[in-house]
């Protein structure tokens, strides 16, 4: 390696010449980018990201994980070389995370970036800024305002959608108009699946939740705000619609719901339960069981549509033969769902808006435990995104994650019973969410449920812009009959966030 290269290298980041760096090092040759050298150029991708406003910083950050990531399987042959790689290597890695608003990625890497440099009060910042933002992430661009960019955007270059879309070699383009499309809802969401197509009278944006009912709250919130001027030459969904005559191909052969037949029994709260067989499909389950899962479940959306799926289809078992009795084929589902499972729902089975007014009622056996974790006194609750509770119990925070990203905050507010009447706890509730409501105003916050315990009520929520719903909370409960209350994520392993002080000290929750 030219001694003399890396010297030059080392002045311009010292000069912050960044975009010199990167052109110099992505101008060698490619078989000459070694752990030093890729390392580096990622250092100068973090760098530039700091002058760049966002979202056009994400990209950036992004080329330098893809650049650090790789480089991890040669970690323990660089160490051997130099014991600071280690921080170096952990230190960009957590630092590209951290700026892309994924601080519990962030904050392992961190961690390790201090076991080796131990007192590195750069790394120790850092860490401290990750908990805060885990517990408290108000620094962050929240979704209300991500969603005016993002639909600013899309408006903007929604004429070269068209554009490509009307090209009679669609194939030849498909490519470069998914990307633009993505690029275009960039500044919302930091990854979002979405299928464009044509109707014969107006060009659809299709936003897909993938079967995730959280990524469900947050698409049709989006889809809710879409400029006005926009709908005329566009439709905005949310999920995959309905669609006769739609099939897949396979092998040179095409599978279509007329295919597959189906076993179905109505389950409680108007749902189903799936058993299908589908012959054309056997071959490829002994060989790939999780394709056919996926095959199945296109073909599922599109004889319900993907809302009505998630909402209705409590399990689905794919089988290896034939069940007994009688069958129907996939194609007739929607009408047995219709007139067998849910003729009043139906109609808006496919309406996003309907998620947040399905509640589930769960009950909890209390704790016992003298230090018991927060909700852990819950005897009596209900939800309308139920995998949101799943995490937090689980300590998963996958869905955290995943709308921390957009600046989308799930969370409750907590706070004693003592002294509330028994009688006036769910009251209490609905008055808290009322009034919250009002102070904040339209666009703010959606409320999902809570849940009562033997000490503590809970108002559950997510927040589209957090800030504003916290300073709300905060006037709210300064004028309610409870001593204190607090504020705090789904995510189990941090700390609460209070919003009303007691003249006595407060309960530790962990």
């Amino acid at each position: 390696m030219n001694q003399e290269f890396l010297n030059q290298l080392e002045q311009w980041n010292e000069e912050d010449q960044y975009q010199k760096i990167i052109d110099a090092i992505e101008a060698l040759p490619e078989g000459e980018l070694n752990f030093t050298l890729t390392s580096a150029l990622a250092r100068a991708y973090n760098n530039l990201a700091i002058d760049v406003m966002p979202p056009e910083d994400r990209p950036l950050y992004q080329r330098a994980l893809d650049l650090l990531l790789p480089l991890e399987k040669q970690l323990g042959e660089a160490v051997k070389g130099d014991p600071d790689v280690a921080h170096t290597w952990n230190f960009r890695v957590a630092y590209a995370y951290y700026y892309l608003n994924q601080e519990s990625q962030a904050l392992p890497h961190f961690e390790k970036a201090l076991e080796a440099r131990p007192g590195d009060e750069d790394t120790l910042e850092f860490i401290d800024r990750c908990q805060q933002c885990l517990a408290l992430p108000l620094y962050m661009r929240p979704f209300r305002g991500r969603t005016e960019e993002g639909w600013s955007s899309f408006l903007a270059g929604e004429g070269e959608l068209r554009a490509l879309m009307d090209q009679e070699d669609r194939e030849a383009v498909g490519e470069k108009l998914v990307d633009r499309c993505t690029e275009l809802l960039a500044p919302a969401f930091a990854d979002v699946a979405f299928e464009l197509g044509h109707n014969g009278e107006k060009y659809e944006l299709i936003l897909v939740p993938e079967g995730d009912r959280t990524r469900l709250f947050q698409l049709a919130y989006f889809q809710k705000r879409a400029p006005k001027e926009l709908l005329d030459k566009w439709n905005i969904l949310v999920g995959r619609t309905r669609s006769s005559g739609f099939g897949l191909r396979m092998n040179g052969q095409d599978i279509t719901p007329e295919d597959v037949q189906v076993w179905a029994e109505k389950t409680e709260d108007n749902g189903v339960g799936l058993r299908l067989y589908c012959e054309k499909l056997a071959p490829l389950w002994k060989e790939d069981q999780n394709q056919v899962y996926h095959m199945i479940y296109i073909l599922l959306d599109q004889s319900l549509g993907e809302l009505a799926a998630m909402r209705y289809v409590d399990y689905l078992d794919i089988l290896d033969a034939p069940a007994e009795g009688a069958a129907m084929t996939l194609d007739k589902l929607a009408d047995f769902v219709a007139t067998e499972v849910d003729p009043e729902g139906w109609p808006r089975a496919n309406d996003p808006e309907l998620a947040g007014e399905r509640y589930t009622a769960y009950e909890g056996k209390p704790s016992e435990e003298e230090d018991w974790p927060l909700r852990a006194d819950v005897y009596v609750g209900v939800t309308c995104c139920v995998p949101l509770l799943k995490g937090y119990f689980q300590g998963d925070d996958y869905y955290m994650d995943r709308l921390h990203r957009d600046g989308v905050v799930p969370g409750f507010f907590y706070y004693p019973l003592d002294g509330v009447d028994r009688k006036e706890i769910l009251n209490l509730r609905d008055q808290l969410e009322q009034a919250i409501t009002a102070r904040c105003g339209e666009g703010i916050v959606t409320f999902t449920g809570g849940a009562t315990g033997v000490s503590f009520g809970y108002l559950d929520f997510i927040a589209w812009d957090l800030r504003t719903l916290l300073d709300a909370a905060v006037e709210v409960f300064a004028g309610a009959p409870v001593e204190w209350a607090a504020f705090h994520t789904f995510r189990y392993n941090v700390n609460g966030v209070g919003l009303k002080q007691s003249d006595e000290e407060q309960p530790d929750e962990e």
